[in-house]
């Protein structure tokens, strides 16, 4: 072999070397760089996987939180629909009591409304029949004794008529115990309505409980449903 053979084997063998020195080193650096971005996209996929499974989390957490709105809503719901028929059903209860009992109930509260003892009871067409004069008649009564003064004496048929006469004079004197029963009738349900003139007082017993539950309602409604 000549030199310039030997000098020609000796370049191809030294570019071969060369050439796989650079190989060599192309293939490690896209190794490295392989493992990097790898390393780098798993990375993103375990963030994005934690953020999903945070955001599935946080989800469910809402879902849960309206879910027991919702049944609150729907308890309170059925609270106050329990605490109306309560007051429903004193109403219904309050309208069916026996004719004396009634009778009395309402002569009391013509007693109590009444500020002058000179004004106009009006009934709904039942009741102003069935037991409108008889209380007129009875809270008369008690509003005579109001204004008469003590004349008994012992209680004798005499002291007793005595009495009833000064009750009657005074009474009368004062203007007093001289309710009457209108003519006029109204759709109520149960209790009355006492006019003035141009002034009504509404002692209907709709009224009425309506005014106490707004006074009572929460007392019925923890006797109803006591904590727990």
């Amino acid at each position: 072999m000549n030199g310039i053979e030997k000098i020609t084997e000796r370049i191809a063998a030294d570019a071969q070397a060369e050439a796989e020195r650079v190989l060599s080193s192309a293939r490690e650096e896209a190794a490295k760089i392989t493992a990097k971005y790898k390393a780098q996209a798993d990375a993103e996929a375990a963030d994005l996987a934690a953020k999903n499974a945070k955001a599935a989390v946080e989800r469910e957490e809402r879902l849960v939180s309206v879910a027991q709105m919702e049944a609150r809503k729907v308890q309170l719901a059925a609270k106050q629909e329990m605490v109306e028929k309560t007051y429903a059903l004193a109403l219904e209860k309050l309208c069916a009591i026996p004719e004396e009992q009634y009778t009395q109930v309402l002569a009391d509260l013509l007693v109590q409304a009444s500020s002058t003892g000179r004004e106009e009871a009006v009934f709904s067409a039942g009741d102003r029949d069935r037991v409108g004069k008889a209380a007129v008649a009875r809270a008369n009564e008690i509003l005579a004794k109001r204004a008469a003064p003590d004349v008994s004496q012992g209680g004798s048929k005499v002291a007793d008529l005595l009495s009833k006469v000064a009750t009657s004079v005074t009474a009368k004197a004062k203007g007093t115990a001289a309710l009457t029963l209108s003519k006029e009738t109204r759709p109520i349900q149960g209790g009355f309505i006492l006019k003035d003139e141009n002034v009504e007082v509404n002692c209907t017993f709709d009224t009425l409980v309506r005014l106490q539950k707004a006074e009572t309602a929460g007392m019925v409604a923890k006797k109803l449903f006591p904590e727990v």
